[in-house]
């Protein structure tokens, strides 16, 4: 005869533990979805924008591509043509005939009736008569990206009604000078502080603990502070404005921070591999580039990341070592000329300012799997 056993039942003060356990997930994962909504919103703002008309982002917000309720024209009622828009207008008897000013219509009135008026044309004395309908506003164009890219003429009508055709903002060049500046500026320090790493965590030799402590110490040193000094020597051997001068300048200032997160990783490696290639009469030189550079690869890449969207963002490094000459000038300068010079060009500065996330969004998904990897490297022992 079988024999039931009861389940074991959880204390009092358990219970109570894995009740808070939970609302403590709860909350937590309740505001970390609330910070990915806060984050995400404005990318999907500007995303909306830069493919919207000119004539849609003066009129509307980017937030009427989704379904909503909006009024829509259902009729137009003409005013005669005698009538004095700088004194109250006495709507047609079939409107209710009621009195408002121009400023009212303009805004738009409610009828007692529910009906809703405005303006379809104040030029022509003409009004409308709307309702609420749903709606969504998904006239689309990619003309913006075009005119960003290749600086292609659009024509736009103006609120006074005339034609105006205006020149894209030709954002290739700028495009171009951002790869030739981010790319080599990513790699050269993560080769050298690579083998840094290397040296310093498997090489024996004189000094090593007080080097690396003043590798570590320059992470501190305030960015702005060495800039007039590089400037100075830069003028003088003739790198002001060149690529040369801007690797340089981001290699050194990245090096420090590269140096300490590959070292971190570099020295857990397990020693058992590196001494049977020791013990099989293999060099520094081919352990490094046979075992460590493959092993390392969630740290080079977490690093990558890093480095690439600092120097793809940077604004002040490139503004004093490259110059403003607009042959050279990269995607933030040239964005920031098109703020002062087209600031009421919404089409055109979402268009550009989505541009220059692309790429960075592009090298983050590729190398994200990476990322934590590389955050995390060194900091659990066992």
């Amino acid at each position: 005869m079988a024999v039931a056993t009861a389940k074991p039942t959880l204390s009092p003060r358990a219970a109570s533990a894995k009740r808070q356990q939970l609302i403590g997930k709860i909350i937590v994962n309740v505001v970390l979805a609330l910070i990915c909504l806060v984050w995400t919103i404005p990318t999907i703002g500007l995303l909306a924008s830069s493919i919207r008309t000119r004539e849609a982002i003066a009129t509307s917000g980017w937030w009427t591509i989704l379904p909503h309720q909006e009024f829509t024209t259902t009729g137009t009622v003409q005013l005669a043509k005698e009538t004095d828009l700088s004194q109250p207008i006495t709507l047609p008897a079939e409107l209710g005939g009621g009195t408002y000013s121009v400023d009212q219509i303009t805004a738009g009135i409610t009828l007692p009736d529910g009906r809703h008026v405005a303006w379809e044309s104040r030029r022509n004395r003409l009004l409308a008569l709307q309702g609420q309908q749903w709606a969504a506003n998904t006239n689309f164009t990619l003309e913006n990206y075009q005119n960003v890219l290749i600086g292609r003429t659009y024509t736009y009508t103006a609120p006074d009604g005339s034609q105006k055709t205006e020149q894209g903002a030709d954002l290739s060049g700028a495009l171009l000078s951002s790869i030739a500046v981010t790319v080599p500026s990513t790699i050269i320090p993560i080769l050298i502080a690579a083998f840094a790493a290397y040296g310093f965590a498997w090489m024996r030799f004189p000094g090593r603990f007080l080097l690396f402590t003043m590798v570590v110490a320059l992470l501190v040193v305030p960015l702005q502070v060495a800039l007039v000094p590089i400037l100075r020597d830069y003028v003088r051997l003739d790198l002001n404005g060149t690529y040369m001068g801007v690797w340089l300048a981001h290699t050194g200032f990245g090096l420090p921070l590269a140096t300490y997160l590959l070292y971190n990783y570099v020295s857990q490696l397990p020693r058992d591999i590196l001494e049977s290639a020791f013990i099989d009469g293999a060099s520094h030189f081919t352990i490094f580039t046979q075992l460590i550079l493959p092993l390392s690869v969630p740290a080079l890449a977490s690093f990558a990341i890093f480095q690439f969207l600092w120097v793809w963002n940077d604004y002040l490094v490139a503004l004093i070592f490259i110059g403003s000459q607009p042959n050279v000038q990269v995607l933030t300068m040239r964005l920031a000329d098109m703020t002062g010079s087209r600031g009421q060009d919404w089409h055109v500065l979402t268009a550009g300012a989505f541009v220059t996330m692309i790429v960075p969004l592009i090298i983050f998904f590729s190398l994200q799997r990476y990322f934590v990897r590389g955050l995390l490297a060194g900091s659990v022992k066992g």
